[in-house]
């Protein structure tokens, strides 16, 4: 199975292709405003050089959030045009899911991807003979609550992801029984959206869509601004 897998959800617009779960090729560029401008031609590029088009793919991913809000747009659009005109079948992955499968150390894993102001975006995952369960659902919320939901665990954690890192100080005096991805696994990447979603496609319960919704977990800064006014001014 041939896999086109795109992450746009954060300052690092991925494409990659995989077979099964062995990657064919992956590019990226690091350039968040850009991402609108350089998807596409990432797209194309890593098609040609893998002497691949849109007929050999058998499975679209991208990641649907949360993260940056135009980004994760701008990825879902272009998978559900694809679908729409080659009717292939669409995986989502949530960006914090995406991250545990950067870990390969088995046991608990905490994704934090910051969101400013002492926000995380948060789940936990456990890891176990290759398997990645979803212990706690994506949430929104400030990196202390998050502290206090991971209290509720005695097994070492394992932290991945810009909100582990960013906290990591506090992380370190909370959680004495730790480990921290490294740099490289702190990035989130869409290899690992397409290892995630070959493993949905072999799940039992798996029917293929052809369309996707973000995840966003939290307003965006303009509609906050906008509640903001409307209450100003009512």
């Amino acid at each position: 199975m041939k896999i086109l897998a795109i992450d746009t959800s954060s300052k690092i617009c991925s494409v990659s292709i995989l077979e099964d779960k062995n990657v064919i090729i992956e590019k990226h560029n690091d350039d968040e405003k850009t991402h609108s401008q350089k998807l596409m031609p990432l797209i194309d590029e890593i098609l040609k050089q893998a002497n691949l088009t849109l007929d050999n793919i058998d499975l679209l991913a991208c990641s649907q959030g949360p993260g940056s809000f135009t980004g994760i747009r701008i990825g879902i659009s272009t998978v559900k045009a694809f679908a729409d005109v080659k009717h292939i079948p669409i995986i989502g992955v949530t960006s914090l899911e995406s991250l545990s499968y950067n870990v390969k150390t088995e046991g608990l894993i905490a994704t934090l991807i910051d969101a400013k102001h002492d926000n995380v975006y948060f789940a936990l995952f456990e890891l176990n003979n290759n398997n990645y369960k979803l212990i706690s659902p994506p949430i929104s919320e400030d990196i202390n609550t998050v502290i206090k939901i991971l209290k509720q665990y005695s097994n070492k954690i394992t932290f991945v992801g810009d909100g582990a890192v960013v906290h990591k100080e506090l992380l370190q005096k909370e959680f004495k029984n730790c480990n921290f991805a490294s740099d490289v696994e702190n990035f989130q990447t869409s290899i690992s959206i397409g290892l995630s979603a070959f493993d949905k496609y072999n799940e039992l319960s798996y029917e293929p869509k052809y369309s996707l919704s973000p995840i966003y977990l939290k307003k965006s800064q303009a509609e906050i601004n906008l509640e903001k006014k409307k209450l100003e001014n009512a």
